[in-house]
């Protein structure tokens, strides 16, 4: 919220992810940026995947910066924590006139 009530909606997601990355910073929260994380597929790597916040080693956090949300949006942060096997994630959007986030949840988590 404080990135958002600062600079408003119209930046590129660069703009943002760089505010929310001082913001983190600022309060202290334990967090990786633009962090790589291996796919798996049948137990053989093919590929990898950046998620733009991993905070605390197990919550992501995806940055839009869109007008609009789509549900191709919110299926593809739940792909990513159902890949990279996260309980937990957001989904926020600084596009728009008014903040959106979802909280989302991966339904196939498996603890370890």
């Amino acid at each position: 919220m404080e990135v958002h009530n600062a600079l408003g909606n119209g930046f590129q997601e660069l703009i943002y992810q760089r505010a929310l990355e001082y913001e983190f910073e600022l309060r202290k929260i334990v967090f990786a940026r633009e962090f790589e994380m291996p796919v798996h597929y049948k137990n053989k790597l093919i590929g990898t995947r950046r998620v733009d916040f991993l905070i605390e080693s197990n919550i992501s956090v995806e940055l839009k910066a869109l007008i609009k949300l789509e549900a191709v949006h919110l299926a593809q942060a739940i792909n990513y924590l159902e890949a990279f096997n996260l309980e937990v994630g957001l989904l926020i959007n600084f596009g728009n006139t008014k903040l959106e986030f979802h909280r989302l949840q991966n339904k196939k988590f498996k603890p370890l």
